[in-house]
């Protein structure tokens, strides 16, 4: 009975894990809706539910720690609990990520640079994170490895978009009648989502790279 108790709870951590990861995601395409239309109350919606995320980190946190603390797990599932906290731990900063997105949202002023395809780096950027946790579901070691060749993709499009910015402004120069401080306010917030949804990227090879640890116990894409 006791070694059944002890298996629904690590069922139920990987369950928990799963959800918060939905809920992470569904944010996370929030924010890009909101920052595609300019929507603030989308960007709202994605503000005020990062409170929901923080609470379900502390409530798997606390699963986590009553696991290593009164099962005294060994092997797998030592690896498998610690991997699901280092996991949730990458899901929050995508939480407080897209919440960076909604921000920018309500302080965008202009549409600066239509040519730079956020929405592509978005979508992006959302499917390695849907991939990494469908890995960790169902064990998947091989799609581990394709998240973190997606990720040199990522950057190479973050990186052509922010230089694409940076060459625009310098060779260019501002109409006349434009306002210097909010074109270089509506760049700066550009080039800072960019960079957040890099960071999203750099977030779904962690949760790869856990995943592999725990399925095989190697460290390849950790370090």
């Amino acid at each position: 009975m006791a070694r059944e108790n002890y298996q629904e709870k690590l069922d139920s951590l990987e369950e928990d894990v799963l959800y918060m990861s939905e809920v992470v995601v569904d944010r996370l395409r929030t924010a890009l809706t909101a920052l595609e239309n300019k929507d603030d109350d989308a960007a709202w919606e994605v503000i005020d539910g990062d409170s929901e995320i923080n609470s379900l980190y502390l409530d798997i946190e606390q699963q986590c720690v009553d696991l290593l603390a009164l099962q005294q797990p060994v092997a797998g599932d030592l690896r498998f609990i610690a991997a699901s906290f280092k996991i949730i731990t990458d899901l929050e900063r995508i939480g407080d990520l897209a919440t960076n997105l909604g921000e920018y949202t309500l302080d965008a002023r202009n549409d600066v640079y239509p040519e730079v395809d956020v929405q592509a780096i978005g979508d992006k950027t959302v499917s390695m994170v849907e991939k990494a946790m469908s890995a960790y579901g169902a064990r998947d070691t091989e799609t581990c490895f394709e998240i973190n060749e997606s990720d040199d993709e990522l950057d190479a499009m973050c990186e052509h978009a922010s230089q694409s910015v940076v060459r625009d402004l310098i060779e260019n120069e501002l109409d006349d009648g434009t306002e210097v401080e909010t074109v270089l306010e509506d760049v700066s917030r550009l080039l800072l989502t960019v960079r957040d949804l890099e960071r999203i990227g750099d977030h779904a090879v962690n949760i790869a790279a856990r995943t592999l640890y725990m399925v095989e116990n190697d460290d390849e894409l950790i370090y």
